[in-house]
């Protein structure tokens, strides 16, 4: 998975100069990313504090681990219908 430049610290503090009247042009300037980044930040990451992103970022963690674990257990249980299907 790809590493962000940013930190969650660093993305809260963007978002609230720009909520306090910074202009967006001049914040992307100023720590060097681009507007479309700005703006996917905004819609993600807009009205949040720092602890809400960490929180946010362990579910979906937890979400991604209980996924695979669905998948493997789907998977045995697939694999124990076809064998007991072929015994009788």
């Amino acid at each position: 998975m790809k590493t962000t430049r940013y930190s969650d610290a660093q993305i809260i503090g963007i978002l609230r100069q720009a909520e306090g009247g910074v202009p967006v042009s001049e914040l992307c300037r100023e720590h060097g990313m681009s507007s479309a980044s700005f703006y996917k930040w905004r819609a993600k990451f807009g009205g949040m504090d720092a602890s809400l992103i960490s929180e946010m970022k362990d579910m979906a963690e937890q979400n991604r681990r209980l996924k695979r674990m669905y998948a493997e257990m789907s998977m045995q249980n697939d694999l124990l219908k076809e064998a007991l299907g072929k015994k009788h």
